[in-house]
């Protein structure tokens, strides 16, 4: 019992501390939930792979603080997240739009996967080949052959 205490102890130590702060929230629930969703998905700029939801940075407080105050005068989502990038650029996003300018951030990783895999592939049959020719007879090279392919 004692273990697994210590257990559920351990893994609520291990959760996400938000870094806002009680000054920040907003009265309303609605407001703050879609306040909560945004700036998970933005980037603090000082962090650079954190949210400003999770930094505990002067800039990502801002962030929240401009965020929230755009909420309250009335923006959509959309129009929140278009003046962030417009005013902080795309980096400011968690995950990258997809676009012309974005297709080598979003496709290299599979070209590079690839190349790779036909890399091996291409290793793999030299190394048989050139195993199987070394020190065998002709007559044993054209059964390996055979069985091979």
């Amino acid at each position: 019992m004692r273990f697994l205490v210590a257990l559920l102890l351990c893994v609520s130590l291990a959760l996400p501390a938000h870094a806002v702060n009680p000054d920040e929230v907003l009265d309303d629930p609605a407001l703050e939930k879609r306040a909560r969703t945004l700036s998970l998905e933005l980037r603090c700029l000082v962090c650079q792979n954190q949210s400003i939801d999770d930094s505990d940075a002067p800039l990502a407080k801002d962030l929240r603080v401009l965020l929230r105050e755009r909420l309250k005068a009335g923006d959509s989502d959309k129009q929140v997240m278009d003046y962030l990038v417009g005013r902080y650029g795309e980096f400011i996003l968690l995950r990258p739009t997809f676009g012309p300018h974005t297709l080598l951030l979003w496709l290299l990783p599979f070209v590079l996967l690839a190349a790779g895999a036909v890399i091996v592939v291409m290793n793999r049959r030299k190394t048989r080949q050139a195993a199987a020719q070394e020190g065998l007879s002709a007559e044993e090279n054209e059964r390996l052959k055979t069985l091979l392919d």
